[in-house]
This record gives structure tokens, C-alpha cells and sequence, in this order.
């Protein structure tokens, strides 16, 4: 495959913005269109037919999981890779049982992401979190019934950091500003910037002292 063509789901533009830059400053991805909930996302889809989907799982109208399950069912020559905050185990499995070909965590490194986009891509498999060996077994041979019925999605508490956002919460509590979390964490300023942005959106916060009392409140750091 010489070009990939990929369509970009995600409610928060910042975070479109963050990965369109990452994606196009790769020769051989192009960024044809973009989507910003469920409903837009298969409209999308339909006009364009890309080689890719990447969807956030939480989107007004239709969440993620919802979308890869319609894409599964309307679309099925468009790979979609499913870009989330959430690194549960649940979240993996809906995922999955709904027909996602890949599930990537936002804070996961460039090298990653460019990873997990290629493999997809190109028909392959791409999964990160702590998924265990039995459950990709039952998958594999086909045995889904040993998996329990995936529960609706809600809010966690307390919040589950991956090791990069806890990093990035570590270095903003320390008042470092995005270049300087970039220089520190060696990434480039925009990628500090969409870390910095997911870590708010997930720990729901929309300031520095709000998301100080949190992080205290749930020892976060």
C-alpha cells in the first residue's frame, strides 16, 4: 500500500489537530477527512471510504465502540483503530468484540502510534494494555462466550493513569510548560501539547488548581 488514507474521529479538535500533524509529517499518510462524533464519523466513511478509521471511544451522538461496530457491519474493507484514554481491560475487550483491528492508548509514543497505524493499515492486528493471553486466545480461536458481556461504559474512579501520563501530570505539577515537557520527556511540542490536553479531558479538569486537588485527592502522583 503506497498511500494510506486515514479519516480521524475524535470530539475535541486540539486533539485532531495533534494527530493530523503527527500523521502527515509521515511520508505515505494523508489525513483525507474528519469527523467530530459517531454519527459524522460514518458519514464520513461513507463518502470517503479511507483505508483507516482512528475513533476515540467517547463521541456524542455514537461512541467509538458503537461506530467500529457499524463500520464492522457496513464497511469492512476500512480498518479501524480505536485511540483511547482508557487502558481497562473492558475497554479492550468491547473493542474487540465489536470488530476493531487495533487499540492504541493516547499516551502512547510516536513510534507507537505510526506502529499500530502501519499494521492496521496493511490487515494486521494491533492491541496495547495489559491484555492477557487467555482472553487474545479466546478471541483467536473464536471462543467469546468464555468472555463476559462487556459492561455500558461510565467514568472510573479513581483514575487509572498509563505510565506517560503520569510523567506528564509529574512534570505540569511541576509548572513546566509544554516546551519544557517536550525537551524533558524528548517529544516534540505538539505531542506535549495533545498529552497535556488528554491527561485534562481524562482527569476532567480545566485548570492547574483543579488538577492539582485531584491528583492529590486520588494520589495520582
Amino acid at each position: 500500500m503506497d498511500i494510506i488514507n486515514v479519516v480521524l474521529a475524535d470530539d475535541h479538535v486540539l486533539v485532531r489537530d495533534g494527530i493530523k500533524a503527527l500523521l502527515e509529517d509521515q511520508s505515505g499518510i494523508v489525513v483525507i477527512d474528519e469527523a467530530s462524533n459517531g454519527k459524522e464519523a460514518l458519514e464520513v466513511i461513507s463518502k470517503n471510504k479511507p483505508d483507516v478509521l482512528i475513533v476515540d471511544i467517547r463521541m456524542p451522538e455514537m461512541n467509538g465502540i458503537e461506530v467500529v461496530g457499524e463500520m464492522s457491519r457496513l464497511y469492512k474493507d476500512v480498518r479501524t483503530l480505536v485511540l483511547s484514554m482508557h487502558d481497562s481491560e473492558e475497554y479492550v475487550v468491547q473493542a474487540i468484540q465489536a470488530g476493531a483491528d487495533g487499540y492504541l492508548l493516547k499516551g502512547a509514543s510516536k513510534e507507537e502510534f505510526l506502529k499500530a497505524v502501519t499494521k492496521v493499515a496493511s490487515g494486521g492486528k494491533y492491541f496495547t494494555g495489559d491484555v492477557s493471553a487467555i482472553i487474545m486466545n479466546n478471541f483467536v480461536n473464536g471462543n467469546t462466550n468464555t468472555i463476559s458481556t462487556p459492561k455500558v461504559i461510565t467514568k472510573e474512579y479513581p483514575f487509572k493513569l498509563t505510565k506517560r501520563e503520569k510523567q506528564i501530570l509529574g512534570l505540569v505539577l511541576e509548572l513546566k510548560n509544554n516546551k519544557d515537557i517536550a525537551d524533558e520527556l524528548k517529544i516534540s511540542k505538539r505531542t506535549a501539547e495533545v498529552h497535556r490536553f488528554n491527561l485534562m479531558k481524562k482527569l476532567e479538569v480545566k485548570n492547574l488548581m483543579e488538577l492539582s486537588n485531584k491528583a492529590k485527592k486520588y494520589k495520582l502522583v
